[in-house]
């Protein structure tokens, strides 16, 4: 029996530590991706796939990759394993910047016709209509912060160029929200097995970028959403603390960041018990409050994190 416990032991702690290193070759694949470096990404993540193969976003992101660094074979392999691991986000696919450079390659309409087939029989009993105008609410809404971003990240862009770009997303972001308030007044929130993934993330999208008021009015409905399954409890704590802080209070997820004016670092916004972070983060399916600062270009030390909480509540004034 002790054998048997001891070669069990033995098992999962090999298993504990492939996962482990798993995440750390996907972590510096993210990382160099951030860079630039696209091809030192292809690699981390061929490292990655050797411990393990599941994650649709990973093997999504690495096809991304691979398209920046040139590497087409790769790419198309990596989306395909992406779409076979669970991707359904067409209309993503069919819009990434990252790889347009694939659109050329006959391979491209074989990958968008693998995808749709799979689509076809995930989505027989679905509301085309209202998934259809969902879908194009959130190209449109991706599409625009994608503009708005490459500008604002831009070191030669002006205040003038990102205030008019600002403009233009304010005014389309006024326009989808009269659309999805409509849809959620009359007919609540829809799950996926109503109008799909993407759809219904188009829900939350639209709503987290939408006025407090209008916030604070579908919070409580989310809230219903998530209990039924209509809904993720991640995009939940997301909308829960953008609520607080608009609200004045401090955040529970560590889901927000900010920008200081006078640094021009960006920094995480002010949240209660900063010591358990990981575990709410985790108890709704985000990652550690590191590796989503590490998305954010953020570098997250939670000892100078708490010591600096005082002056960043004031600068954002919030109340404990």
């Amino acid at each position: 029996m002790r054998k048997t416990i001891a070669f069990f032991f033995i098992v999962i702690n090999i298993g504990l530590l492939q996962a482990q290193k798993y995440k750390d070759w996907v972590k510096k694949a993210d990382s160099c991706y951030r860079a630039g470096n696209f091809k030192m990404s292809v690699n981390f993540y061929e490292k990655a796939f050797k411990t393990e193969q599941k994650s649709s976003t990973d093997f999504y992101n690495a096809g991304c990759s691979a398209a920046m660094a040139k590497e087409n074979e790769k790419a198309f392999k990596w989306l395909n394993l992406s779409i076979d691991n669970g991707y359904e986000n067409i209309t993503h696919l069919q819009t990434d910047s990252d790889l347009m450079s694939l659109h050329t390659e006959k391979e491209w309409k074989m990958t968008i016709d693998r995808l749709q087939k799979k689509l076809d029989i995930l989505e027989v009993n679905y509301d085309k209509q209202l998934q259809k105008e969902l879908l194009d609410i959130y190209a449109e809404d991706q599409g625009i912060r994608g503009e708005f971003m490459k500008i604002y990240n831009d070191p030669n862009s002006n205040k003038r160029k990102i205030d008019s770009i600002g403009k233009i997303m304010g005014k389309k972001d006024s326009i989808n929200l009269v659309k999805v308030a409509k849809i959620l007044d009359e007919k609540g929130w829809l799950g996926k097995d109503v109008i799909g993934v993407q759809a219904n993330q188009t829900l939350f999208l639209v709503i987290q970028h939408s006025p407090l008021k209008y916030q604070q009015k579908y919070l409580p409905m989310m809230r219903e959403a998530v209990k039924k399954g209509n809904a993720t409890s991640g995009n939940l704590a997301y909308l829960e603390d953008r609520v607080a802080l608009r609200e004045g209070r401090p955040q529970i997820y560590g889901s927000q960041s900010a920008r200081n004016k006078m640094t021009k670092k960006s920094y995480v916004s002010p949240m209660i018990d900063p010591d358990n972070v990981d575990k709410r983060r985790a108890e709704v399916g985000l990652g550690t409050m590191a590796e989503y600062a590490a998305k954010l270009n953020i570098e997250w030390n939670l000892e100078a994190y708490k010591k600096e909480l005082p002056e960043i509540m004031k600068l954002e004034n919030i109340k404990e």
